[in-house]
């Protein structure tokens, strides 16, 4: 079990966006929170990305904001407080530091354009599910991709079972990915049972890692 704590790595301004992201994503789940049970479950089937509705979109039988809106509506909901945690956990750790080498605005187009690839790749992988897919985790995946790129040796506190141990960026992102990588190779050929599959996880990371490739040679 590895779980990232915090980095030692202070950002040099103050992360505007990604403390309003954080903030986003709490709002809105206090806000599923607040609704009946009847009325949260159909704000979770019109915001969550539903992999069946894009065929079904280019078959003619449903309209492109219902089809395509979910991509960037999902990245704001969770499935409960673990799955929120988690999630905020992680984009607390990393994302203040990819925002400062990034700049404000350039971060948040990162960030959503992250998620975004992560969801297609999900529908992409599970065509024919009506399975709602929901979280904010391939907009983070993208995000420890670019914080891989960026700041490979620094160290991250990590629970490793009852030890808090400092370890390399590039070594704990690198096993995480490869975790779900693996995860989604041996997912091949099955539906998705609910949430962001492991498939997001791998496009988000993957394109966070180009993304930031990208904008270093520049």
């Amino acid at each position: 079990m590895l779980i990232p704590l915090k980095d030692n790595n202070p950002s040099r301004s103050y992360p505007v966006v990604n403390i309003t992201l954080l903030f986003a994503n709490v709002v809105v789940f206090l806000y599923q929170l607040a609704l009946p049970p009847y009325d949260q479950k159909l704000f979770i089937l019109s915001n969550a990305t539903i992999p069946a509705r894009i065929p079904a979109f280019l078959d003619g039988h449903m309209g492109f904001e219902a089809a395509f809106l979910p991509l960037i509506t999902s990245m704001f909901l969770h499935s409960g407080f673990l799955h929120l945690a988690g999630n905020m956990l992680f984009l607390w750790i990393f994302g203040d530091n990819v925002e400062d080498v990034f700049g404000h605005l350039p971060y948040l187009f990162f960030y959503l354009t992250c998620g975004l690839g992560a969801g297609l790749l999900h529908v992409l992988f599970n065509l024919g599910s009506t399975i709602p897919a929901l979280g904010a985790s391939g907009a983070i995946s993208g995000v420890m991709g670019a914080y891989m790129v960026l700041f490979p040796r620094e160290r991250i506190l990590t629970l490793v079972f009852i030890f808090v141990v400092p370890i390399p960026a590039v070594f704990i992102l690198g096993y995480w990915f490869l975790l779900q990588f693996l995860a989604g190779i041996d997912a091949l050929g099955t539906s998705a049972k609910g949430g962001v599959a492991v498939w997001a996880h791998v496009g988000g990371f993957l394109l966070g890692v180009l993304l930031t490739q990208l904008v270093r040679r520049r």
